[in-house]
């Protein structure tokens, strides 16, 4: 039996999918504690939550920037925007990763819209695009993987994000190993 939860803090508010509850309880502990980590860092380095543009830092920052941070900067760098862009997907994917660790080979977490999905069957994920015509008509298909797969969506027409863009919904697909080898690349 699938079991979906909600989970709510702060800003951050996620639908939680997995096959049993100590996943889902896996899950919203990871995203608390990453959250701490984070907002921790924030406090002593308020430029990283405030610029639009690529996140400079020193040797030193980067040795003392929490994992979750990290991920964030390697995410954005390569676009030049900043590191806030990459939140929400960044601690869906650690929340996944985690329930993974837990033992889930089925684990869903939707940072809304960014989603991070370890499937050990085919998932559906639908695109909305507010009032477009294409709207709910539009469905990606996630085959089952060992690999925890994104799929995020952005839009300047839905929701609160800051955008400088017209479109109603630009998605983008990869999954660790492309982030893996990305990052790998990086210019830190």
């Amino acid at each position: 039996m699938v079991l979906r939860e909600h989970f709510r803090i702060k800003e951050t508010s996620v639908w939680i999918t997995a096959d049993e509850k100590k996943h889902i309880e896996v899950a919203k502990e990871e995203l608390m504690r990453q959250r701490r980590e984070l907002e921790r860092f924030i406090r002593w380095h308020p430029l990283f939550m405030l610029t639009l543009e690529r996140y400079e830092f020193t040797e030193k920052e980067w040795e003392e920037m929490p994992e979750v941070a990290r991920r964030m900067v390697k995410a954005t760098e390569i676009f030049n925007i900043g590191p806030m862009a990459a939140v929400a997907g960044t601690l869906a994917e650690l929340a996944v990763e985690r329930m993974r660790e837990a033992g889930a080979s089925f684990a869903i977490v939707d940072n809304g819209g960014d989603i991070a999905i370890l499937a050990d069957r085919e998932v559906f994920v639908g695109i909305y695009a507010g009032e477009s015509p294409f709207s709910g008509k539009i469905a990606i298909k996630v085959k089952p993987t060992n690999a925890i797969v994104g799929v995020c969506t952005s839009s300047a027409t839905v929701g609160h994000s800051i955008s400088f863009g017209c479109a109603d919904a630009a998605t983008v697909i990869s999954d660790e190993r492309c982030t893996r080898r990305c990052s790998s690349n990086s210019t830190l």
